[in-house]
């Protein structure tokens, strides 16, 4: 019974609640993002690379090889750099856009610049005696 109480006392912490929220939204943002990339930029670094998907760029290190009847008896052995790029451009994109949007969120939870505190009234008397005491050590001037 205590295991549970536990486990009820570590789910009701306010943390793994938002760390859930987090999570989801950031899986279904990641979506949104990967969509992009696929629907939007990667077609158009295809076009410039000559066409082909960026998915489909690989350097093949040993062709596939086929029997007489044209069946695959060993597989294509290939280093598939292209995967990897997309891959990398989806991180990019997730990361930059997660950068601005708590860029924005950072500078709306900043209080508004406020007045410097107003100093201790103790050092507010201690400032008039030295003004005083520097005030009777100079000569008046005529």
């Amino acid at each position: 019974m205590k295991l549970l109480d536990e486990f009820k006392a570590f789910i009701a912490r306010g943390n793994v609640v938002d760390l859930a929220v987090g999570v989801v939204i950031g899986a279904a943002f990641g979506r949104i993002v990967s969509s992009l990339v696929d629907g939007l930029i990667m077609p158009t670094i295809a076009v410039l690379g000559g066409g082909v998907r960026v998915e489909d760029w690989k350097v093949v290190l040993r062709p596939a090889r086929l029997d007489a009847a044209g069946r695959e008896v060993a597989a294509e052995v290939a280093l598939r750099y292209g995967a990897v790029l997309q891959s990398a451009i989806d991180f990019v994109l997730i990361a930059a856009v997660i950068f601005l949007f708590l860029r924005a969120y950072n500078r709306l939870r900043q209080p508004a610049a406020a007045e410097p505190p107003k100093p201790a009234e103790d050092i507010v008397l201690l400032r008039e005696i030295r003004d005083l005491l520097r005030a009777q050590r100079e000569p008046q001037k005529p």
